[in-house]
C-alpha cells in the first residue's frame, strides 16, 4: 500500500520540490496550496514526468484559514506524512522600526498555521500506525540576526511547537522532525520578504557561490521519512558549505 504525504506550500520553492521527491519515492501526494493553478500544473506534471508516481492531488488551502484547514482534513483520506512547509518571512526591520502587522502575520503563517494544519490531520496521522509530521523551520530558529527579530520569533514558536509534540505524541505511531534550512535560493522566498522588490530579492545572493536550492531540503525530507519507522530524525539543519551562520556567509 502506498503510504500519503500531505505538503503544505506546495505551490512553489522547497514544497514543490518536496512534493515531486515524496511521489518519485513512491507516495500518493496531496498537494496543498493557496494557488490552485499551480497546484493543478505540479500534479499533472508528477503524472506525467515522475516515473512511479502515485496520485498526486491538488487542494486548495489557506493555513491561516480555520474554515479552509477543515475542508483539508475532509479531503484528506488518510495521511501519513505531513510536511508543514507553508511559512515565510516579512520585512528586515530593527524593532526599532517594525510593523506589528507583519510580525501577527508572519506568526498566523509560521506558527498558528503549523497548529491548525497538525491538529486537523493529527488523528489521521495516529490512525495510519506510522504517521510522520516534518516541520520545516529555518536556521533562523536558532540563530538571531539583526532585522530578523519578527522572523526569528515566528521561527522559534514553531521550533517550540515541534518540540512539545515529540514530547506529547512520544506513546503515539507518530514522528517528529525539523528541518532547519540556512540560505535557501528559490523563486519566492526573498521576493516576498521585500515586497516584490526584485533588487532586494536578489542582493540577498549576491555573490554567493552556491547557495542550497530547493530540492536539497527535499532530499533532507524524503531521507527523513524513508528511515525505518522504530528511527526519529529529531532534526536536520542544512546550509550551503558557505554559510557559517544565519549571519555570517563568504561571497565572492
Amino acid at each position: 500500500m502506498r503510504k500519503t504525504a500531505v505538503v503544505t506550500g506546495a505551490s512553489s520553492g522547497i514544497g514543490a520540490a518536496t512534493a515531486r521527491r515524496l511521489a518519485a519515492e513512491g507516495f500518493n501526494v496531496v498537494l496543498a496550496a493557496r494557488r490552485r493553478d499551480r497546484l493543478d500544473a505540479l500534479a499533472k506534471e508528477i503524472a506525467e514526468n515522475v516515473p512511479g508516481a502515485g496520485k498526486a492531488v491538488a487542494v486548495t488551502l489557506d493555513v491561516t484559514s480555520q474554515e479552509s484547514v477543515d475542508a483539508l482534513a475532509v479531503a484528506v483520506d488518510t495521511c501519513h506524512v505531513l510536511v508543514n512547509n507553508a511559512g515565510g518571512a516579512l520585512g528586515l526591520e530593527p524593532v526599532a522600526e517594525a510593523n506589528p502587522a507583519d510580525w501577527a502575520r508572519m506568526y498566523d503563517i509560521n506558527v498558528l498555521g503549523l497548529l491548525r494544519v497538525t491538529k486537523a490531520l493529527l488523528p489521521k496521522l495516529i490512525a495510519s500506525g506510522d504517521g510522520h509530521v516534518v516541520n520545516i523551520t529555518s536556521l533562523a530558529a536558532h540563530q538571531p540576526y539583526e532585522g530578523g527579530a519578527g522572523y526569528n520569533a515566528a521561527k522559534f514558536g514553531a521550533y517550540a511547537v515541534n518540540e512539545v509534540m515529540r514530547l506529547e505524541l512520544v506513546a503515539e505511531p507518530v514522528r517528529v522532525t525539523e528541518i532547519a534550512p540556512g540560505m535557501v535560493k528559490t523563486e519566492e522566498f526573498s521576493l516576498v520578504r521585500f515586497r516584490g522588490d526584485a533588487d532586494k530579492a536578489e542582493q540577498t545572493y549576491a555573490g554567493v557561490p552556491e547557495p542550497l536550492v530547493a530540492e536539497d531540503v527535499a532530499d533532507c525530507v524524503a531521507w527523513a521519512v524513508t528511515r525505518p519507522s522504530h528511527v526519529n530524525i529529531d532534526r536536520i539543519d542544512v546550509q550551503p558549505r558557505v554559510q557559517a551562520t544565519a549571519h555570517k556567509v563568504h561571497r565572492v
